[in-house]
């Protein structure tokens, strides 16, 4: 991006014509083939979401989380009942379309309609989520109603030693930003944070390799995809 010189002789930003606030996401389901991302329902699915986060029996995925893992079903539910009625963080349940049952969460959070940024996290992938295409596809439908409200920045952080979460980050098309040295202190222990982010003059590209990816041709009648997401999203870098 350019910057321009004003009275002061100083360099600004560009203009950003027109500008308004952007719309809060809604507690709206969004439907996709694989999965549906609904409004979290504690009475509908934390049952569903506990017994799928306890096949992962060496809590893996809570260590860079900043809470869980949840030993019993009772202590889960203390944990979501808040979450429900928050409004940023907004969280969603992710839903195996196939099985009508919730197998992750995610949610929006540090939602700034006047900048028009906001921050996917809160990410809980069970292992039956876990490198599926739905796990793909939650990430894709909810990035896409960000940049439909008109938000200019989606973004994506965790902790720097979380490999997972930086390849996954790197594999949905987010770019590195930057790290911060201890940024956070969680679980006894400090966090540096890696920051990435979409904005969007990428979008289009992006929406148009990730729908490319989920297109039912690129995967076999074992449901094996025949073209990783990296070959679309390169093509479009």
């Amino acid at each position: 991006m350019s910057s321009r010189i004003v009275e002061s002789r100083l360099p600004v930003g560009p203009p950003v014509p027109d500008w308004q606030p952007r719309p809060r996401p809604s507690r709206s389901p969004l439907q996709g083939r694989h999965c549906r991302v609904e409004p979290l329902s504690v009475a509908r699915r934390a049952r569903e979401l506990h017994e799928a986060n306890g096949e992962d029996r060496e809590g893996r995925m809570w260590t860079y989380l900043l809470y869980g893992p949840h030993a019993t079903l009772a202590d889960y539910v203390a944990w979501l009942e808040p979450r429900e009625a928050s409004a940023d963080p907004l969280f969603f349940t992710i839903v195996d379309e196939a099985t009508d049952r919730g197998v992750g969460l995610a949610s929006y959070l540090r939602i700034e309609p006047e900048h028009g940024t906001i921050e996917v996290g809160h990410l809980q992938y069970s292992p039956r989520l876990q490198r599926t295409a739905a796990a793909t596809e939650a990430m894709y439908l909810m990035m896409k109603q960000a940049f439909d409200l008109g938000y200019r920045r989606y973004e994506w952080k965790c902790d720097a030693l979380n490999t997972a979460s930086r390849r996954a980050a790197e594999r949905l098309g987010f770019r590195y930003e930057g790290t911060f040295r201890q940024a956070v202190v969680y679980k006894g222990r400090n966090r540096d944070t890696a920051w990435y982010s979409v904005i969007d003059a990428e979008w289009p590209a992006l929406a148009a390799a990730l729908g490319r990816w989920l297109d039912p041709a690129n995967f076999d009648k074992q449901g094996r995809q025949r073209r990783s997401l990296a070959t679309f999203v390169e093509r479009q870098a």
